[in-house]
């Protein structure tokens, strides 16, 4: 009961922690304008600083209610499971894994686990979707199949990606339900089925989404892992509560009814989350079971991580765009506010905390090097904070300091440790240009690929050169934030010059954990 109420008062400390950043923010703005000088350049600083200002708050407000009301999901979840029936009868399952030119031999291994899923065999078909474009692959993944009793399904072209190779799939199978796994996830609970097939009594039940992490490795990996540990705790479980939990690509299981009334996969680059919103407006329901049954591969270079990230707001600015363009379909017209909210903000999350991040370093060079700069003041005048400029120049350096701490107590209630809070915090600013180019490319219909390569150098130097031309961009800017930040120090604007040569170090970041992670 102690350890409850403790973990509970954590908790809304931290929503408060996030409510301080919002406000922080709003009354920086105000010292901007009532402080500054009174031109209209320095005017129109200000604007676009409440603005910025007004956005990230909105998605502070958000995210604090996401957090708090999360905590109120395993109650609602277990009112569910009290009405839960055994199976009056077993249904046919496809248990499906998509392919594309994988590892053949973590391919087979993961397969054959899927095998192992307690459920009568004569009921469960297995289906191994392979768009590879390797021919050793292929060949070594057919015959795997034919010897194990699997469908194997091969597509000569990637019309439509995952999404296309699963509809593909729909027209060679006939199962009631749709059991979907990466081709990297080990089940870990053969239980998976036993567990989730009974809360389909339900009729107007889409799918079911289950936990999704990643086993345990190097502390890069581990801190990787946490991305997907904060959607799944938090964001999840509050998005579940207003029927919008996002069906996230595997470990979950699907009506095939409710799949073909909706048409199948759309096909896009995050065919789950276009899936979960047809199944919305669709009117069915969904659920979100937090709980792990299959474990995927770790994440263990920059590289690798770089390409997800790529994918993901690529995937999710396209969505934001079609979800935007739907807006009077009336199917979307009568949704709850708060169901509105759940995909306008999935689909602007990592835009926001990409390109907010830029915009507001952009303008923090503008307002230190503006007549709107905060007060030229020494050290020893800084830290007797004599006049209000230099007070609210302090609740600016503050606010910085709370966004630091806010991943870093989330993680030490939770995950246990703050050390992978900071390294979450570091990573969305090395990932920031990186998202920012995969918004712009899914706004102009362009390249849906990183780019991005690992390099295999074999001398220090050569190791560099790769690193610099690889993180070009980012360097470009960090560098160009340190001298800033060494002019303003010479101009005796300490509050400046610690300003822009932390965002110098941070956004130096993507450089470091490139070089250091491949």
């Amino acid at each position: 009961m102690v350890a409850t109420l403790k973990k509970s008062t954590m908790r809304l400390l931290v929503v408060l922690l996030f409510v301080f950043l919002t406000l922080s923010g709003l009354v920086f703005s105000l010292y901007l304008i009532y402080f500054g000088a009174h031109t209209i350049y320095n005017y129109a600083l200000a604007g676009l600083f409440i603005a910025l200002s007004l956005v990230s708050g909105f998605f502070n407000i958000f995210i604090a209610y996401s957090y708090y009301r999360s905590s109120f999901y395993n109650e609602y979840l277990e009112g569910i499971k009290r009405y839960l029936k055994p199976l009056a009868r077993h249904p046919s399952v496809a248990v499906v894994m998509p392919v594309y030119n994988e590892d053949a031999k973590t391919v087979k291994r993961n397969m054959l686990r899927l095998r192992s899923l307690k459920y009568p065999g004569t009921l469960l078909h297995f289906y191994l979707l392979d768009d590879s474009t390797r021919q050793e692959i292929r060949d070594e993944l057919s015959s795997f199949a034919a010897s194990e009793g699997i469908t194997y399904l091969h597509r000569d072209d990637r019309k439509g990606f995952k999404a296309g190779a699963l509809n593909n799939m729909l027209k060679h199978s006939k199962e009631e339900y749709i059991a979907l796994f990466d081709y990297d996830e080990y089940l870990t609970n053969t239980a998976f089925l036993e567990d989730l097939l009974p809360y389909f009594d339900d009729k107007k039940l889409s799918y079911i989404q289950t936990e999704k992490r990643y086993f345990k490795g190097t502390f890069f990996s581990d801190t990787v892992d946490l991305f997907d540990a904060f959607f799944f705790s938090f964001v999840q479980p509050s998005r579940a509560l207003n029927n919008t939990a996002i069906f996230a690509g595997s470990c979950g299981l699907i009506r095939r009814s409710a799949l073909d009334r909706i048409g199948g996969f759309p096909e896009y680059i995050i065919e789950d989350t276009f899936f979960s919103l047809e199944s919305d407006m669709h009117n069915y329901t969904s659920i979100y079971l937090p709980k792990v049954y299959a474990y995927g591969k770790p994440i263990t270079t920059f590289t690798d991580l770089v390409k997800q990230q790529w994918r993901y707001n690529y995937g999710d600015t396209q969505f934001m765009l079609y979800y935007m363009n739907r807006m009077k379909d009336p199917s979307i017209k009568k949704q709850p506010l708060m169901s509105k909210i759940d995909y306008v903000t999935h689909g602007l999350g990592m835009n926001y905390v990409s390109i907010i991040l830029i915009m507001f370093t952009i303008m923090s060079v503008l307002i230190i090097f503006s007549a709107v700069s905060p007060s030229q003041v020494t050290v020893r005048e800084l830290v007797q904070a004599k006049y209000i400029t230099t007070a609210m120049e302090i609740l600016g350096i503050s606010t910085f300091v709370m966004s630091i701490l806010a991943p870093m107590a989330l993680t030490k209630i939770h995950f246990k440790s703050m050390r992978k809070g900071f390294m979450v915090f570091m990573l969305n600013f090395s990932l920031s240009f990186v998202r920012t180019k995969a918004a712009i490319a899914a706004s102009t219909n362009s390249n849906p690929r990183a780019g991005w390569a690992k390099g295999e150098e074999s001398n220090m130097k050569n190791k560099i050169v790769h690193t610099l031309k690889t993180t070009m961009t980012e360097t470009a800017f960090s560098s160009s934030l340190l001298v800033l930040g060494l002019f303003a120090f010479l101009l005796n604007n300490i509050y400046g010059a610690v300003w822009l040569l932390w965002y110098a170090l941070l956004y130096s970041s993507t450089f470091v954990l490139f070089y250091k992670y491949g």
